[in-house]
């Protein structure tokens, strides 16, 4: 039932990811179009690339147990969240904790997630402002 209930979460994460990845790589792909850079579609590909990490994040067929963890999938993959709470919920009942306590544990971890969340976002959200900048125009061209 567990797995049913993630791989329902993973497809409405899967369905909100092709919905920000399409005019992402529209837009992406206009502004190479207009501006140019170093190489043919460098923006449209760096947004590609958010793309490939977002679904690796999403995990959809870790169900059948291939067993590959690396990168952003240690900590902030959809299965990588939900081994957190279950092990918080599962130390917390090992304890004889009431409803309330574990209300409590389950809600510091999702402050902590959210948190260390929002700060990687932050990073990746600068990385990929900087990145999408067009180039410098060298204002000595004649």
């Amino acid at each position: 039932m567990r797995n049913v209930l993630v791989l329902q979460l993973k497809l409405m994460l899967g369905n909100v990811h092709n919905f920000v990845l399409i005019p992402a790589t529209l837009i992406a792909a206009a502004i190479d179009f207009v501006f140019g850079g170093k190489r043919q579609g460098e923006r449209f590909y760096r947004v590609l690339e958010w793309g490939r990490r977002a679904d690796e994040a999403i995990d959809l067929y870790s169900a059948l147990g291939d067993g590959e963890v690396h990168g952003l999938k240690e900590n902030f993959s959809v299965d990588a969240v939900i081994a957190r709470i279950e092990g918080v919920i599962a130390r917390e009942y090992e304890k004889g904790g009431t409803a309330a306590s574990v209300k409590e544990a389950v809600d510091r971890t999702i402050d902590q997630l959210q948190s260390e969340a929002a700060a990687r976002a932050a990073q990746l959200a600068d990385r990929v402002t900087e990145k999408l900048k067009p180039p410098a125009q060298d204002s000595e061209k004649p």
